[in-house]
């Protein structure tokens, strides 16, 4: 038997940290201005109407609305509709 490890195995043992790449907001969710929608390798998935693209290709709301995927599977896009803007309340009478 051996009493010293063989040289093969301190050789191994190395690995890369994961990327935590994938959709991070799906089709109909509420997102404020600034989230994540996507993060990916290359452009999978193409910004649409407000939605931003950071220099990873990481996809981002520019504003606050609902996220929706559209167009075909060879050219996918995420488009941002926008909140509906809450009605403003009547102004009261003066008596």
């Amino acid at each position: 038997m051996a009493h010293k490890k063989g040289q093969g195995a301190c050789r191994n043992g190395r690995d890369s940290n994961p990327q935590y790449l994938g959709v991070k907001c799906y089709g109909g969710e509420v997102v404020s201005g600034g989230s994540i929608i996507v993060r990916q390798r290359g452009t999978r998935i193409h910004p649409g109407f407000n939605v931003g693209r950071g220099k990873d290709d990481t996809l981002f709301a520019k504003i606050t609305g609902t996220v929706r995927f559209e167009g075909p599977k060879d050219r996918r896009r995420v488009t941002i509709i926008p909140a509906p803007k809450a009605a403003a309340a009547p102004a009261a009478k003066a008596s």
